[in-house]
């Protein structure tokens, strides 16, 4: 009987980089930035909202998105206008010290 690999961290004990544990990994990037007539961007929307729900790496994502002034685009299951309102309201999210290290570096 064998067993399936696990998930090791790489040498040094440096954690990976969030986008590796990203649903959206292997998703058309076009999907997270919709476009087109509204019916069509609404879909895109919702779909990019779905592969979101179910990520581990979803509030990264979005305390990335936050950090880095990301405009446009789905990051962390919200759309630039949700961000827009968080930011508004006040509420901050604190960033993931690795993923913005790791962007940034």
């Amino acid at each position: 009987m064998t067993t399936p690999p696990t998930r090791t961290a790489p040498a040094g004990g440096v954690r990976a980089h969030w986008r590796d544990d990203a649903a959206c990994r292997g998703s058309d990037p076009e999907l997270f930035f919709p476009d087109g007539d509204i019916r069509s961007a609404l879909a895109q929307a919702k779909m990019a909202k779905l592969i979101c729900r179910g990520c581990p790496a979803s509030l990264t994502c979005l305390s990335w998105a936050l950090a880095s002034g990301q405009q446009g685009g789905i990051w962390g299951g919200l759309t630039e206008d949700e961000r827009h309102r968080l930011r508004r309201r006040g509420r901050h999210f604190r960033p993931a010290a690795d993923s913005i290290r790791e962007e940034w570096s």
